[in-house]
């Protein structure tokens, strides 16, 4: 299985418009019919997300839960700062660190922003996903195939 880590180039700093972002990641691998875990920072960063996910038109609705809000499965979108309790093959990371669970999933999508110290944390997740094992590569936001 080939492992592949793919970090979108945003030219920002605001978290509104890294947050629309993700959604358009998320509705993208939902449509693929891929399962989504996107790991947030924390508790109130998960719930922002979801509150946006529910804000979308209908027709980019994505089926998503927080934890404890689905059955055993869950939906085929979960937003959580916890670790998953069901497989799914892509992780959307929106921590500052990899979290040591990044291993299980088969495509990680990941973010640099444009102020420096995120481009760092940035740098150093880039090199954890190499020495365990991604295929890393960066795309501009504006590609997002």
């Amino acid at each position: 299985m080939t492992l592949q880590a793919i970090f979108y180039l945003l030219a920002t700093s605001s978290e509104r418009e890294l947050l629309r972002f993700v959604c358009a990641q998320a509705t993208l691998a939902f449509r693929q019919n891929k399962r989504v875990f996107i790991y947030t920072e924390d508790q109130d960063s998960a719930h922002q997300l979801d509150e946006l996910l529910w804000s979308l038109d209908a027709q980019s609705f994505v089926p998503h839960n927080l934890p404890g809000e689905a059955g055993n499965q869950g939906s085929p979108v979960e937003i959580s700062w916890l670790a998953p309790t069901s497989s799914r093959q892509v992780l959307i990371n929106l921590a500052s660190d990899v979290p040591d669970f990044a291993p299980q999933f088969s495509q990680i999508i990941d973010f640099v922003l444009e102020q420096d110290e995120l481009k760092q944390l940035a740098r150093k997740r880039y090199r954890r996903y190499q020495q365990q094992g991604f295929h890393v590569e960066t795309r501009p936001a504006s590609k997002v195939a």
